[in-house]
């Protein structure tokens, strides 16, 4: 089946490719969420006007995640978590904790942006990546430090 993208889809495509897909993930996953459409002739001559729009929107959305970027600049993330021997955290500290932190710093960041392959399970300093789009990346310092225990 072949369906036109609406929107960019991880590791398919961008807004606007006509793309192959199987039936069941056509039909049951990309046209119910309204992120693509069938590709007929009809809605073949609208490509051209996507293509277009999308071309304007991805400028602007790019230019707008330079600007974020350069706020991440000199931005650190601290957290103070509890740890047994060697250095090992009870918890961890996860893309969501991380995401609720910068929030609090006043930029709107969805966890979703932080590129962290597995939660962080260790005291030290750390640089996680950020995307903001999908041609800029920014780079968040995260500092975990020994919660002292009042005794």
């Amino acid at each position: 089946m072949e369906v036109i993208l609406k929107e960019d889809v991880s590791k398919l495509g961008a807004r606007g490719d006509v793309v192959k897909v199987a039936e069941g993930y056509g039909r049951n996953f990309l046209l119910p969420r309204k992120l693509a459409i069938e590709a007929n002739a009809g809605n073949k001559a609208v490509i051209t006007q996507m293509k277009a729009a999308s071309v304007r929107r991805s400028a602007k959305e790019k230019s707008q995640a330079e600007e974020l970027a350069k706020q991440f600049e000199g931005l650190s993330a601290s957290f103070q978590r509890r740890s047994g021997e060697h250095d090992q955290l009870f918890g961890s500290v996860t893309s969501g904790d991380i995401a609720d932190a910068i929030v609090k710093k006043g930029i709107n960041l969805d966890r979703r942006q932080i590129q962290l392959h597995e939660p962080l399970k260790t005291l030290g300093e750390f640089t996680v990546p950020v995307k903001l789009h999908k041609d800029v990346t920014a780079y968040l310092k995260v500092v975990i430090e020994k919660e002292v225990v009042a005794e």
